[in-house]
């Protein structure tokens, strides 16, 4: 099993159900040092799809006082596939630890990826 966490659509059932045939399951947790940013999507599909040209995004803060609620998700390797399918290019997944302690994947602003 993979970990993935998610601070927005992820959350959602019909998300969850279009992307993943399923409904996930997961516990609360937080990403410290990072806020909800915006990044500018860039993708034909997904802009035509949302008709929305700005999108949250995680952002690292520098300030480990900052935090992103959210849940981490168990997935399977070929469910985060799908995942990265569902993000954009405008996103990179990073693994990052999380106040639990535990490691999982996230999906932050592409133009801040290591």
């Amino acid at each position: 099993m993979e970990l993935l966490f998610s601070y927005g659509t992820l959350q959602q059932d019909g998300v969850q159900l279009s992307t993943f045939g399923r409904l996930l399951t997961g516990k609360s947790d937080s990403l410290p040092g990072y806020k909800v940013g915006e990044v500018r999507i860039t993708d034909p599909h997904v802009l035509a799809v949302s008709g929305k040209e700005m999108h949250p995004a995680l952002i690292p803060s520098g300030n480990p006082m900052d935090a992103v609620a959210g849940m981490v998700f168990e997935v399977t390797p070929q469910e985060l596939a799908r995942a990265d399918e569902y993000e954009v290019d405008d996103y990179v997944r990073v693994k990052l630890e999380f106040e639990s302690g535990i490691q999982a994947w996230a999906y932050i602003a592409a133009e801040f990826a290591p």
